[in-house]
């Protein structure tokens, strides 16, 4: 599986991400309430600062000391980690693009000749999340996979693609994004996983009403986005850096604070050739 590599986002002020107040308290579940909306009670958000793995180009035995790793939702968690279980819920894999047109052709986001808009990077089509009607149907097919991932073991969800609305040609909205978001999130607390806000800052302000638990980001020391997710998630974020200039700029800034990893872009298997996996 290929990794998504973050766009620079528009410059989002930091008084707008947390224009909400935070509160204190402790939600009936033990979450914290500062982070997404109150936090369900069975649903386990990460700890702040947990040295983390990022192993979606395939598993392996997580490094000494690693607490947490997120992995493919095809694979199995890693035995005695918090797991984070990956999940493609906003844009179809580049080898499932044939089943998608011959079994869900019209949620497949189109153009004006009828053609699938295609995110370029990484030859995906683009969910039609346009319409309650289509985000609802599309719940058909990704809800099964949040399932998958509790039935796994899995203690959370990570749904990527959550900015794929920058790349629609102005066809799909924030608003869009933020409304499918929050029935993953729903279908994931029901089964008490807790939900990560993948990148895309500008969305931030509406992560309670989401309800979004913590954050996986990536390269937020790169785009200088990194306070505003710490702020927003209390430290519950995890950050994958892919520059070695960044990785250092980041545990240099946010390493006694946060949990961030350098992986190479490639998220390859420990073992193989280019495999890079460091911690602060």
């Amino acid at each position: 599986m290929q990794l998504r590599r973050p766009r620079a986002t528009r410059a989002l002020l930091l008084a707008l991400a947390l224009a909400l107040p935070f509160g204190t308290a402790c939600s009936a579940g033990g979450g914290p309430q500062g982070t997404g909306a109150t936090t369900p009670r069975g649903v386990r958000p990460p700890a702040a600062d947990a040295a983390f793995d990022y192993q979606l180009g395939g598993p392996y035995p997580p490094p000494r000391g690693v607490r947490a790793v997120s992995r493919d939702r095809t694979a199995k968690p890693a035995p005695g980690r918090y797991n984070v279980c990956y999940v493609n819920a906003f844009q179809a894999q580049p080898d499932e693009i044939r089943s998608w047109q011959r079994h869900h052709p019209d949620l497949l986001l189109r153009d004006a000749d009828g053609r699938p808009v295609i995110d370029r990077d990484w030859d995906e089509p683009l969910f039609d999340i346009s319409t309650a009607a289509k985000r609802q149907a599309l719940m058909d097919v990704v809800g099964p996979w949040i399932d998958g991932c509790a039935t796994a073991g899995y203690d959370a969800v990570e749904p990527d693609n959550l900015d794929s609305y920058e790349r629609s040609d102005g066809r799909l909205t924030a608003g869009d994004a933020a409304a499918f978001a929050r029935l993953l999130a729903r279908r994931a607390h029901r089964r008490q996983l807790a939900v990560a806000q993948k990148n895309t800052a500008d969305l931030l302000p509406r992560r309670r009403s989401i309800g979004f638990d913590f954050a996986v980001v990536e390269e937020c020391a790169r785009y200088k986005e990194c306070g505003d997710f710490a702020d927003a998630y209390e430290d519950r974020i995890f950050v994958i850096e892919y520059r070695e200039k960044d990785f250092t700029a980041a545990c240099r800034t946010w390493g006694p604070r946060l949990s961030v990893t350098l992986r190479d872009r490639d998220l390859r298997p420990a073992g193989t050739k280019g495999y890079v996996d460091r911690h602060c």
